[in-house]
């Protein structure tokens, strides 16, 4: 019954703004820690942000990037600033059950995945 619907993804050129937005549905959305992944062609998957009580950020993106959510919506949002070419992958909104705090970092770890979005960036 859990569902998450990512949107938000496109082409744009380097130095651009994006903001991604996740939708969730079929669970108690205030209680469950998020994240957001990239994978691009031919790499592993790898955290962008994630978010519970707390918030964390891999070195690519921690200045750049701000990850947020609104519990009543059921949304999550990253908001990507000054992109650039190696920004370019598949973006994934993903739940962990276990509610650790503070949020697993690895994406093994995490339960439920949207089906992703495509952000491409060009120089």
């Amino acid at each position: 019954q859990v569902q998450l619907v990512e949107s938000g993804g496109g082409s744009v050129q380097a130095g651009d703004s994006l903001r991604l937005t996740c939708t969730g549905s079929g669970f108690d959305f205030s209680l469950y820690n998020m994240g957001w992944f990239r994978q691009a062609p031919g790499k592993e998957r790898e955290m962008v942000a994630v978010i519970g009580w707390t918030t964390d950020y891999a070195n690519s993106g921690k200045d750049r990037f701000t990850i947020s959510r609104d519990n009543a919506k059921k949304m999550v949002y990253l908001q990507m600033n000054n992109l650039t070419p190696e920004d370019t992958a598949v973006y994934y909104c993903a739940l962990d059950v276990t509610r650790r705090l503070p949020p697993y970092t690895e994406p093994g770890l995490y339960d439920y995945w949207g089906q992703g979005t495509q952000v491409t960036v060009s120089s």
